[in-house]
């Protein structure tokens, strides 16, 4: 009977407890709407990959066209010029745009002056707030082989211009640099706030067995980002195909298709432009499969290795 009455004691003391945050969970309602709506719902439309679509029968009535459209990717010119693009750029972004702002966080948390440090960091943050059209504007008239400030600065040199948008070699230099330029600060927001969790004990253990500011950084500071780096990595490891091809589109015209069109912007020509949805679907569902298979590989490998995980 005791027990049985501890048990309906906690029961009620658990029912109370849901009543009291009624109003946290109804606050939670709007937004589950809003993610069911928008991103479990548009799933059913994957279906179109699989399927001959035509807008005028509708999903449901057009005929099933099988694996048709993954062979006819994996058949095409584009395929693997789009793949090997998409990989390319990938790396390039993993090698020099991840790394950009965890070295810009662990120099400026060796910045002593706190108005300067702020100062710096307001003024890194800025870019990101720039639309990505302003943005590609700038560019655009920069490297601009007549007006450009950067051919006007060659030709006072004594260089020929140089047509940096139209020579395919120079896009990926171009997107990387742009890419660090946009988001080094506001990146950093998190490789900051997690130094601010390191405990200053260690700090001073380290001092105290003669580890210089070199030391200390390489055997306290890194060790203490190296859970929230191997997070942020698996979260980009996710998106490693999902090259942002806003930019790209944004940039690139048909003299550069051959070192900047990526699988985002070959879904974007022929869905939309085009108007072959099923087709355009077909990629954009192979990309999502990929980039899910390195996300679960990621995973695995970093819970191994670093006892670090998502889940």
């Amino acid at each position: 009977m005791e027990i049985q009455s501890k048990k309906l004691k906690q029961k009620s003391i658990a029912n109370a407890a849901r009543w009291r945050d009624a109003d946290l969970y109804l606050m939670l309602v709007p937004m589950l709407v809003l993610i069911f709506l928008f991103s479990y719902k548009p799933l059913t439309g994957l279906v179109i990959a699989f399927k001959d679509y035509s807008p005028y029968k509708g999903i449901l009535e057009s005929e099933w066209a099988g694996l048709e459209y993954f062979r006819e990717f994996f058949n095409s010119p584009f395929a693997w010029r789009t793949i090997r693009n998409t990989v390319t750029i990938s790396l390039s972004m993993l090698l020099f745009s991840f790394p950009a702002p965890i070295v810009f966080a662990l120099l400026l948390n060796e910045v002593r002056r706190d108005k300067f440090k702020k100062l710096v960091q307001t003024v890194s943050y800025i870019p990101h707030f720039i639309s990505l059209v302003v943005v590609c504007s700038m560019v655009t008239n920069f490297l601009s082989p007549t007006t450009g400030i950067v051919n006007t600065i060659l030709a006072s040199l004594g260089m020929e211009p140089i047509y940096f948008l139209s020579n395919p070699q120079y896009f990926l230099p171009i997107y990387v640099i742009v890419n660090i330029w946009m988001t080094l600060g506001y990146n950093s927001i998190v490789y900051i706030a997690a130094l601010t969790s390191i405990s200053d004990d260690l700090y001073e253990a380290a001092k105290v067995d003669g580890a210089n500011r070199f030391q200390q950084m390489l055997h306290v500071t890194l060790p203490g980002l190296l859970p929230t780096i191997m997070v942020m990595l698996l979260v980009q490891l996710g998106s490693i195909l999902d090259v942002g091809y806003e930019m790209i589109i944004l940039l690139y015209n048909p003299g550069i298709y051959e070192a900047a069109d990526v699988i985002n912007t070959y879904v974007y020509r022929t869905g939309l432009l085009e108007g072959r949805y099923d087709y355009a679907t077909a990629i954009g569902l192979l990309n999502s499969v990929i980039s899910f298979v390195f996300v679960i590989a990621a995973n695995k490998f970093s819970k191994k290795m670093t006892e670090t995980s998502l889940w």
